[in-house]
């Protein structure tokens, strides 16, 4: 590496010069000009019952994501060498407050880019984006799945599939339903899809069933210690095969020590460490991931350090090297 090189990568890893965007990768616009879009999603209308500055979280990541412009270890991969990576923006969402017509907006931000053939990971917004962005690059008439249904690794502390609710405080496509209707929908193939990190007190003892009545495999915090992450792995590799794989990230799964800063915390059990999350996502390593989300970052409430912005740019790049991982492989 020659000496401007080094001068220029001490720069572009400082979060605190320039302009922030993720990970200091360029602003485009343009989804046949890149490979992987990383996209802010400032959505928080479809969660009513909970803290609702979700829609602040694509600032805050960038505003400290680089930092994170970094090799991935564990991956033996560097995704900026490796792929064409674009902030490709926010969504742009002038309904804020009407969470219908912003699921609508999301899937045709993210239809564009499955049209082209890219691959986004996108930071929330509350877990009501996932609905809509799976609506766009999954299903019968999707680029990304070659019309297949996606298989999702799930990681939450809730559910997200409340069926027998009609609306959630008046949100039909809410944060507590996207893993209900692209079942139902013929976006998500339940039967390939893991739910990972649920626990907490419930409000009716059948808590689990509307996830075992579409069809997942939950695994619960509880289960989780009984059996150890190894045979997690195992159960989720086997259940994903070769499906095409969306990752989705709550980041209320982690302890409140680990991510204080999110929008619907846990704090009667544990949640999971990074080390366990991290062990997860890495044997997702040679699936065919075809992209992501990180959701529930409230900057508003978070440590005066900024950890959980912190810990969702950390989760953030895994599962974009996870992706750019995947293209090399096909390559």
């Amino acid at each position: 590496m020659s000496s401007k090189d080094k001068l220029t990568m001490m720069m572009e890893t400082s979060y605190w010069w320039g302009i922030p965007t993720f990970f200091r990768c360029p602003v485009e616009k343009d989804p046949t000009k890149c490979d992987i879009a990383l996209v802010g999603v400032p959505h928080s209308s479809g969660n009513g019952s909970t803290l609702r500055d979700q829609h602040l979280g694509p600032r805050a990541v960038r505003n400290v994501s680089a930092l994170a412009r970094k090799l991935n270890n564990a991956l033996e991969i560097s995704p900026w060498e490796t792929c064409d990576i674009v902030d490709a923006g926010d969504v742009p969402l002038p309904e804020a407050l009407d969470n219908e017509k912003c699921v609508e907006r999301i899937t045709d931000f993210f239809l564009k880019l499955s049209n082209a053939g890219v691959n986004p990971v996108s930071m929330g917004g509350d877990h009501g984006i996932t609905g809509g962005i799976l609506q766009g690059i999954a299903g019968e008439k999707a680029n990304l799945t070659n019309g297949k249904k996606a298989a999702i690794l799930h990681f939450d502390a809730h559910l997200d599939s409340y069926h027998h609710l009609e609306h959630w405080m008046g949100a039909k496509k809410s944060a507590a339903h996207w893993a209900s209707y692209l079942v139902r929908n013929g976006h998500v193939d339940a039967k390939k899809s893991v739910q990972i990190g649920i626990r907490g007190n419930t409000r009716t003892w059948d808590w689990l069933e509307p996830s075992y009545e579409l069809g997942y495999e939950v695994l619960t915090k509880k289960r989780c210690e009984e059996i150890g992450i190894e045979a997690c792995i195992d159960i989720i590799n086997r259940r994903i095969g070769d499906a095409p794989l969306y990752v989705t990230f709550d980041l209320d799964c982690l302890d409140p020590s680990v991510a204080p800063g999110v929008s619907n915390p846990e704090p009667a059990f544990d949640g999971f460490r990074m080390n366990e999350v991290m062990k997860v996502l890495h044997s997702m390593k040679g699936k065919n991931v075809i992209g992501g989300d990180v959701v529930c970052l409230m900057p508003t409430i978070d440590s005066p350090n900024n950890i959980t912005a912190y810990v969702a740019t950390a989760i953030m790049f895994e599962i974009l090297s996870l992706v750019a991982f995947n293209k090399k492989k096909d390559e």
